[in-house]
Formats: structure tokens, C-alpha cells, sequence
């Protein structure tokens, strides 16, 4: 989960604009090229950048959270949304062709062990990877946990979070026969996945509407318009993974496996009041893992452009450029 913004946050005037110094398209099979960048400083700590949705794609902001001087900054676009190749694509696209993706840019790049920052199901896919490549983490910072449970998504799409926005739920539900609303995420997957471009585009901005809408803690319950494309790879990379349970062999799978990683240290930011995903997940995440900060942002909801966050998260990576580890 995420959302898609044009707001610009306070960080993104913290460091002077970076350009990437390396781009390229990997090939990493089953018909699948994905995105990804370098930028910073080539011999610099390296850190590994999750996006969310899943669909979300990354962006230039994503860079501007670290010190360009400390880090070697490494972006990509998970299979189907962003740049990479086939758009919108949900063929040979699973929670575990991501891990191993991953993997494929650490060998390409050469990196033996980097910090691994995501947020939403940016956090979801960074605690799954670190999970089966313990070895290969230094630490993890992520924002806005969400742990791909029943619970967590039976709230955000079966009425939970929409008891606080009525009206913008009632825009979401409409268009959806009442019944088949008793399961939402089915309902919009037959609609996004027709074969009907006109009707998945539709179906697809009203989908990344109600998340949007519910993202920032200021928010007038209007998400705004996404753009086509965007939204159509967003939503349709979204619903594939719910509907899937992101692919997991069951649920609470996360917390169950956190023994895995509690060696690891970790910082946990998270919006106080996150209606996408709410607080308790992080709060659950943080009993399971001893070596984790779990650093609760009063006056915040969930999109990383919240001030609060934003500004937590950037402390962060100063005090871990300044001290080398997380201590």
C-alpha cells in the first residue's frame, strides 16, 4: 500500500537535487526487465529503496531522504509499474519473484550487505526479504508498517477504515453491486482484469483514489485523479497481491518469522493516525523484535510526505551517516 502524491515534502529541500549516476533495465526472466538506479556517492553506504503499492513505482523523492556525500543510494521499479517492462504485467509477479529480484541487483551491483528502507508494503516486502537474506541486511528502517494480513486488509477494503470517511467510502463502494460488495477486492478484480481497457482504467482510478484520499492525516477525503497509466498498473499490481494474500503460506506469516531477524537493528516509524494502516501492526511488529525503535509520529497519517515522517526518517539516516551503524 501507498499512494500516489504531487505534493512536494519539506525533505525534498534538505539536500541539493541527485542525479543518478547509473541507470539500467536488469533482465531478470520470465519475460520481466526492471528499473533501477544508483546515485550519491559510488563508495558510499549502500541502501536499497522499497517502494510501495505494490505498484507504486519509485521516484526521484525517494532519493532525497540521504545524504548524497554517505550513501550510495539504489532505487528500482518492481515488476510491472514504473519503469520497468511489461507494464501493469501480473505474470510471473509474486512476493517471491520480488525477493529474488532483489537479490539480482545486489549481485549486479556487487553489494555484500546494504540498509534496507521501505514503507508501506515497501515494509511488507522489506521484512519478507530480510527475512529469507538476514545475511545480507544491515539494518532496516521502515515507515507505515503493513504486514499483509487478513485483518489489516479486511479493514482498509471491507468497511474499517471507511466508518471514518463515509463519503469517500460510499464513492469507492458505488460503484460496485451491493451483492458483491461483501468482498471488495474480488468485485474490482473481475472489473480490473476484463480485457475491457476503458472499464480497468476506470475501476483502476477509483481504486487508487480511496487510498489516496486516506493517506495524509490533512486530507479533505478527496484523493484527486491519478494518472491513467499510473493508476491502472498501481491498482491492478494491488488487487493481484491482496487477492493473493501477497503470496504468503499464511497469514500473521511476518510475525511469526520475526525470529529470523531479531538480531537486526531497525527503526520503525509510524503515523500515529494511519487509516491505511493502522498502528497496530507496528505496534505488534515492534513486541516481536528486540532490537527495533518503534518511533510513533503524533499528528500524522500514513504517506511518507507527512512532515512528521518525513523529518523522523531523514534523522535517521543522519544519525546512521554520522555514527555508521544503527547503535
Amino acid at each position: 500500500m501507498d499512494k500516489f502524491s504531487g505534493q512536494k515534502s519539506a525533505v525534498q529541500y534538505l539536500y541539493p537535487p541527485i542525479d543518478p549516476f547509473d541507470q539500467r533495465m536488469l533482465d531478470v526472466g520470465d519475460g520481466h526487465k526492471i528499473y533501477m538506479e544508483q546515485s550519491g556517492n559510488p563508495e558510499g553506504l549502500p541502501v536499497v529503496v522499497f517502494h510501495g503499492g505494490p505498484g507504486g513505482g519509485s521516484s526521484p523523492a525517494m532519493r532525497r531522504y540521504f545524504d548524497p556525500k554517505v550513501y550510495r543510494i539504489v532505487l528500482f521499479d518492481q515488476r510491472g509499474c514504473g519503469r520497468s517492462r511489461p507494464h501493469a504485467c501480473v505474470e510471473a509477479n509474486t512476493t517471491w519473484h520480488l525477493v529474488r529480484d532483489i537479490e539480482a541487483i545486489r549481485h549486479a551491483l556487487e553489494i555484500d550487505r546494504w540498509i534496507v528502507f521501505g514503507g508501506s508494503w515497501g515494509a511488507t516486502l522489506a521484512l519478507i526479504y530480510a527475512q529469507e537474506h538476514p545475511e545480507r541486511v544491515r539494518a532496516l528502517i521502515l515507515r507505515g508498517v503493513f504486514l499483509a494480513t487478513q485483518a489489516e486488509l479486511d479493514w482498509f477494503y471491507g468497511g474499517g477504515a471507511g466508518k471514518f470517511w463515509p463519503e469517500t467510502w460510499s464513492r469507492f463502494a458505488d460503484l460496485i453491486p451491493e451483492d458483491e460488495r461483501g468482498n471488495m477486492i474480488a468485485a474490482y478484480h473481475k472489473r480490473l482484469f476484463s480485457g475491457d481497457y476503458g472499464q480497468e482504467l476506470k475501476y483502476a482510478r477509483a481504486w487508487a483514489e480511496w487510498e489516496n484520499a486516506l493517506a495524509s492525516i490533512q486530507s479533505t477525503g478527496h484523493g484527486g485523479e491519478a494518472p491513467g497509466e499510473y493508476a491502472r498498473a498501481f491498482a491492478r499490481l494491488e488487487n493481484h497481491y491482496f487477492t493473493h494474500g501477497a503470496f504468503l503460506e499464511k497469514d500473521g506469516q511476518i510475525l511469526d518469522r520475526m525470529d529470523r531477524i531479531a538480531h537486526l537493528p531497525g527503526v520503525i516509524v509510524q503515523g500515529r493516525y494511519d487509516m491505511i494502516c493502522p498502528p497496530d501492526g507496528a505496534w505488534k511488529l515492534a513486541k516481536r523484535w528486540p532490537n527495533a525503535e518503534l518511533r510513533m509520529i503524533r499528528n500524522a497519517g500514513h504517506a511518507l510526505s507527512e512532515p512528521g515522517i518525513s523529518a523522523e526518517l531523514v534523522r535517521i539516516m543522519d544519525r546512521i551517516a554520522e555514527e555508521g551503524e544503527l547503535s
